[in-house]
């Protein structure tokens, strides 16, 4: 039988699931296929990019949709088990489980709505037949971008604080800070000192530096002005006028109107702003697939042009 789509395949992946054990994916997508009866060319079968099978693709995004609703949890790399909410909804003995169930859980709920808070707004269904195929293509690919960059703020939520400090300053190399230099960027270490926690040296003598504060908050909450003056206090006690604060939150209004009237040069990066740049400079993902589109060489047949 055909691959269902991703939403058909959350039961399955869940049930894949239900012995309560950790199972790597590769496991869970066998499970999968052998409860849907799939044959070896239907598990073996490609994307267009012929990069991912289409099972793997699909399992993906199911684990995906499961796991922000808190049905599945991804205990490391590659790894899940299900949680007890996932037992009690496997309980209910249900037909089916779509994004339409996994609504119901508040979690799921809210990340639905700041992925469609992040993503450039799409047309109505009635507007999409009016779509070019390269509009479709760009709406998508913002879509997908979307998605990847609140799925990336939500991993570096969950990560110790001491992963963020190295985020900032792999970030800051990417983006040119150093000369890209990793040897000029690092993480210092230090706490409760005002809040130093990397240091990106412009020039190769160190001559003139940039300090980095990264915190790491849940969503909701917010750096104030209280953190912006002792962080602006200790880059004047370290002899620079360059800062950079990123937090995982956001960034209250008093605390912009600080950085605003400060005499030190200091940049703000929330959460949002974060994940668009781990993206934008490739830091926490890799590219997964590309698609070649190819348009009519309109100078090969210009008669004037042979």
């Amino acid at each position: 039988m055909p691959i269902g789509d991703y939403q058909t395949l959350m039961l399955p992946t869940l049930k894949a699931l239900a012995d309560g054990t950790e199972a790597p994916l590769g496991e869970i997508r066998k499970r999968v296929a052998v409860s849907g009866k799939l044959t070896d060319e239907e598990v073996s079968e490609k994307l267009p990019s012929g990069r991912q099978t289409v099972l793997a693709n699909r399992v993906g995004w199911a684990l995906l949709g499961m796991e922000r609703a808190g049905l599945v949890q991804r205990v490391r790399r590659a790894v899940y088990r299900l949680t007890d909410e996932g037992g009690r909804l496997l309980s209910r003995d249900l037909d089916r489980v779509d994004d339409q169930v996994l609504a119901t859980y508040p979690a799921f709920a809210e990340w639905q709505k700041r992925e469609r808070q992040l993503r450039t707004k799409p047309p109505s269904e009635c507007d999409r037949p009016k779509e070019t195929p390269e509009e479709t293509l760009t709406r998508a690919a913002s879509e997908m971008r979307a998605m990847l960059e609140a799925e990336l703020l939500d991993r570096v939520r969950g990560a110790a604080p001491a992963f963020l400090e190295q985020v900032v300053v792999d970030l800051l190399l990417s983006m040119g800070y150093g000369g890209g230099d990793a040897d000029r960027g690092r993480v210092t270490g230090r706490s409760g000192d005002g809040g130093i926690d990397g240091t990106i040296r412009e020039d190769a003598l160190g001559l003139d530096e940039v300090y980095v504060q990264a915190k790491k908050y849940a969503e909701g909450n917010a750096v104030g002005e209280g953190d912006l003056r002792n962080f602006a206090g200790a880059i004047d006690a370290a002899g620079t006028t360059k800062g950079v604060f990123v937090t995982t939150a956001r960034f209250t209004k008093s605390a912009k109107n600080y950085v605003d009237k400060s005499p030190k040069r200091i940049v703000l990066i929330d959460g949002d702003e974060l994940a668009r740049l781990m993206v934008r400079h490739n830091v926490g993902v890799r590219t997964r697939d590309r698609y070649e589109i190819k348009g009519i060489d309109e100078d090969y047949f210009d008669p004037d042009g042979q």
